[in-house]
Formats: C-alpha cells, structure tokens, sequence
C-alpha cells in the first residue's frame, strides 16, 4: 500500500484575498507554518487551501476536512476541490483538520491543522458584559436604596404631618375653646362684681351664653379634626377687628384699629397663620393685660407688617423669652409661622 504523502496548508484568504504575512496582518509566518490564527469579529469570511506535497498521479487523491467547532463531520472533496470556505461564523475558538488520502488508501494522520479564534465584538466581549452586569447591578441596587430612602421620607413626612397636626391641635385648643371658656369666666366675674347693676347682668349673661355657644362649637371642631380657615371671608383686617369685639367686654376698653395699603389677597394657610397670631395677641391683651385702649396696625406693602399694642401691666421678660409650662400662648406665636 502507497504512503499518502504529508498535507500542508498553501493560502489563506479573507473575503476571498489571499493574506499575506506581516506586520497588521492575521498571519505572522506563512499559513503552513502558523499553528494558532487570530481573527477579530469583522474577519468572519475566510477561505484556507490545502495540498499534498506530490503531485504523483494527484488527480487521484482524496481529501477530506472539518472545522471542529462548527462542522459535526467531515467533508470529502476530490483533488480539484482544495479549498475550505467559512462565512460570518460566529465568536468562538475552532481547530481546522484536514486529511488526505489516494483512491483506495486510508486517511492520513493526524494530517494538518490549525487554531483560529474569532474575538467578539467590545459589546459581546466578557469584561463588557461583566461590565453592564455590574451596572446593572449597581443601578438595581441604587433604584432599591432610593426606594427604601423614599418609604423612609415618606413615613417621616408622615409622622411629621401627624406632630404637626397635634401641635396645631394644642395651639387651636388654646386659641380657641380655652380662650373662650376663659372670656366667659372673665364675663362671669365682671358680671358678680356688681351684683345690683341688672342692666350689667343681662349683658353680661348674653354675652357668656353667646362664647358658651362658641366654645361647644369649637370643641366639636377639635374632637372632630377639622381644622378650616378661620377667615371665611379673605378679609384679614375684618376677621381681626371680629377678634377684638369678641373678647372685650363692652365699656371696659377703647379700641384703635388702624389698616394701611391695599388689601392683597394671599394663601388660606398663610392668612389663617397670621390671623392666629394677631387673634393671640388680642386675646393676651383683653385677658391678662388690664389694658384700658388697644392698638392694632395692619400694613399692606411688599411685606405685611401686623402690630398690637396695649397699655396694659405687660408681661414679665422671663415668660416672654422661655414661656410658661401651664399655657402655650407665646410658643404658639412664636411657632404659627415656619422659620
């Protein structure tokens, strides 16, 4: 039996030009002698020739090849058939085999053979995938944090509307009922300090059956949570001048009330603060005071400016600056508008 001669590779060829060997080329030495190829992810249409070293009778032999990797068998092809073509395979490492043999003989082995890689593409490569997993990763990771953070402000902000609600409950209790169930004892002793006087009596007895009437109101409201705008109307000076009516007892102190600018309209909210502020102070004045005339300014300009002043015993420097712990009068002043 006639030994096959060696198979060697004799052209390598990409989108069907033979390459040649040097430098920026796939091919450092001659296809034949190169054992390992490189290819990037464009270099995926290829072509590689083989041949036996004779040409004895070579119409006769027989070759037979395969691309581990790709191909799951060989394939035969006759002696004018040199040559493998591969299109746009894919990224991987492939091992290319090729064995010849004559018209009866027995393949050879292990024949010749060479390594080609593909590289992928940058976006299929492992670091960028690697890359986007931790992105991804850390963008999860950020989209839960600045939830958790979101459910933390959120349960916060209501906690802190619940604090609110509650010291603005303690304050309208004091700005309200509190302060009308004192005006009403303050009615009532007046009234007893002159016994004889009918005249003074009914007046007096009207008056307390009017804030008593109130002050019911006023804690239903309470009890009931609603808190709405004490100034239905939108007119400040009017509500305030309402204030000072409601908390003096008739001949018992002269009143100036005094409003500069034009009227502006402005927010509930803000209007409701300002008016509980300058509904407190009004209060102070008629309740602790022993004042005899009661000033109240009211200045529209680019700011409001709101002003009460009495001429009463006026208050000592301590309460005023620290408060009393058995009233939040000046607190509640202090706190209506936030910082």
């Amino acid at each position: 039996m006639r030994t096959f001669p060696p198979i060697v590779l004799t052209d390598f060829r990409l989108f069907g030009t033979s390459v040649a060997p040097g430098t920026g080329s796939p091919l450092k030495t001659t296809i034949n002698y190169t054992n390992s190829l490189t290819l990037s992810h464009k270099q995926t249409i290829f072509s590689i020739e083989f041949s036996a070293l004779s040409y004895f009778n070579a119409a006769t032999n027989r070759y037979r090849y395969m691309l581990e990797g790709l191909d799951q068998r060989w394939n035969e092809v006759g002696s004018e058939q040199r040559l493998a073509s591969y299109t746009t395979l894919p990224a991987g490492i492939y091992t290319f085999r090729v064995q010849g043999a004559t018209s009866g003989g027995v393949w050879t082995e292990p024949g010749a053979q060479i390594r080609i890689e593909i590289l992928p593409a940058w976006w299929n490569s492992l670091w960028y995938r690697a890359s986007l997993g931790a992105v991804l990763l850390l963008v999860v990771f950020a989209a839960y944090n600045y939830r958790l953070h979101q459910i933390a402000r959120t349960m916060k902000a209501r906690f802190d509307e619940r604090l609110a609600e509650r010291t603005r409950m303690a304050r309208d209790f004091h700005d309200t009922l509190l302060q009308t169930i004192q005006g009403s004892k303050l009615v009532a002793d007046d009234a007893l300090d002159t016994p004889n006087d009918p005249v003074r009596m009914r007046r007096a007895m009207e008056k307390l059956s009017e804030w008593l009437g109130q002050a019911t109101k006023q804690g239903r409201a309470a009890l009931n949570s609603l808190r709405t705008s004490t100034v239905e109307t939108n007119d400040l000076a009017q509500a305030l001048q309402r204030a000072t009516e409601d908390c003096r007892v008739p001949g018992s102190m002269a009143v100036t009330f005094a409003v500069a600018g034009t009227a502006k309209r402005m927010h509930a909210i803000v209007r409701d603060e300002i008016y509980r502020i300058g509904y407190e102070a009004i209060r102070n004045a008629c309740v602790h005071s022993s004042t005899s005339h009661l000033e109240i300014e009211l200045k529209y300009g680019q700011d409001l400016a709101l002003r009460v002043a009495d001429n009463g015993v006026g208050i000592d420097s301590e309460v005023a600056d620290r408060g009393r712990t058995d009233t939040s009068g000046c607190r509640g002043c202090a706190s209506e508008l936030p910082a």
